[in-house]
Formats: structure tokens, C-alpha cells, sequence
């Protein structure tokens, strides 16, 4: 990044091939979509060609290049967030030709398939969950859960306190409980 900083062109292509893919990796686990997830990877290098003057030698590169990569996750998961809420038009799953308004329209149902339709929703549903936490939370709670890392490094990663990331993580359990709260009613009500 100095060698950049002072002019030199070729650094620039170094740091994106050193970068890239591990950049890419992240971003693709904050947005689930790979073509957004090379425009938002892109943006990140032109953030950096555009901030180089910025960077300070106090902090480790990674972790600049991390906290722009974060924050362009963050502004493009506040702009998908209002196109996330499912139609009822749309089909349950793949090759089934009930949708959504029909399930929770229809009380015909026998409990064997009923339990099958409510299973194939908490599944959804878990899934939404997850993509609708702010990005803090979500990050948090994937580097956790699904990278199974220790709050300790992922406090490293995210560049916060420990008891920050432990706080993100407990307030996105809550919104997932949250999210899943009417299938444990659901759940009593079989009892």
C-alpha cells in the first residue's frame, strides 16, 4: 500500500491479486449473490484507488480494506432490504404448483402435510430471518455460526470490541427467535 501510495501502479495490481478472491469470499457471505457480490468486490478496489490518500500505516491494510468492504455490504443490504418480503403468488418450492397465499389460505390440508408445508416454511422463514439481520448482526452471527470462529477473532475481523461482537450476536438471536416465534406457536398448538 506505501508503494502505492507513492505512485506505483503495479502495487495496485499486486494488492488486487493478493485481495480479491478473499475480499470476494466475504462479500459473497454478507450478500448470497454472486453477481452482486463481484460489483460490490469491484467497488471495493475502486475505494480504495479513490480513499488511498486516507489510509493511515496505524492500522493493518486487511483490516482497512475489510471495514470498506463491510460498510459497501452494509449500504447494498440497506437498498435490497425493501424488495425482500415474499408475494404470495410465489411458489412454495421448487416443481409445486401451491404458492404461498395458497398454504396459508387453505385449511383442507391433513396434518401430515401440513407439518410438511410448516417445515418447508421454517425453513424459509430461518433463511429470511438470517438475510434480513443488519449486516453487523449477520456478519457476526455467520462468522460464528457457519465459520464457527471464536468471538475473540472475529472481534480481530470486524475491528470492534469483544463485547461488541458478543452484543451483535445476542441481538440477532433475538431477532431470529423473533422470526421464528409463530412456529413455536404453531408447534404448542400441535401438542
Amino acid at each position: 500500500m506505501v508503494r502505492y501510495q507513492r505512485g506505483d501502479r503495479d502495487a495496485f495490481a499486486l494488492l488486487v491479486k493478493r485481495y480479491s478472491k478473499q475480499v470476494y469470499n466475504f462479500v459473497l457471505r454478507q450478500l448470497k449473490a454472486p453477481a452482486l457480490a463481484e460489483d460490490v468486490t469491484q467497488e471495493v478496489f475502486m475505494r480504495l484507488v479513490q480513499n488511498a490518500a486516507d489510509f493511515k500505516h496505524e492500522a493493518r491494510f486487511s483490516t482497512w480494506l475489510y471495514a470498506i468492504a463491510r460498510n459497501l455490504c452494509i449500504d447494498q443490504l440497506r437498498r435490497l432490504q425493501h424488495r425482500r418480503h415474499p408475494s404470495l403468488d410465489q411458489p412454495l418450492g421448487e416443481g409445486e404448483g401451491r404458492t404461498l397465499g395458497d398454504a396459508v389460505a387453505s385449511d383442507h390440508y391433513s396434518a401430515s402435510a401440513e407439518r410438511s408445508a410448516v417445515s418447508s416454511e421454517v425453513q424459509a422463514t430461518i433463511l429470511k430471518a438470517v438475510e434480513a439481520l443488519p449486516d453487523d448482526q449477520r456478519e457476526v452471527f455467520l462468522l460464528r455460526e457457519v465459520a464457527d470462529l471464536p468471538f475473540k477473532d472475529i472481534a480481530e475481523i470486524t475491528g470492534v470490541p469483544e463485547n461488541t461482537v458478543k452484543s451483535r450476536m445476542r441481538y440477532a438471536l433475538d431477532r431470529l427467535k423473533q422470526a421464528l416465534c409463530e412456529f413455536e406457536e404453531y408447534a404448542r398448538a400441535l401438542r
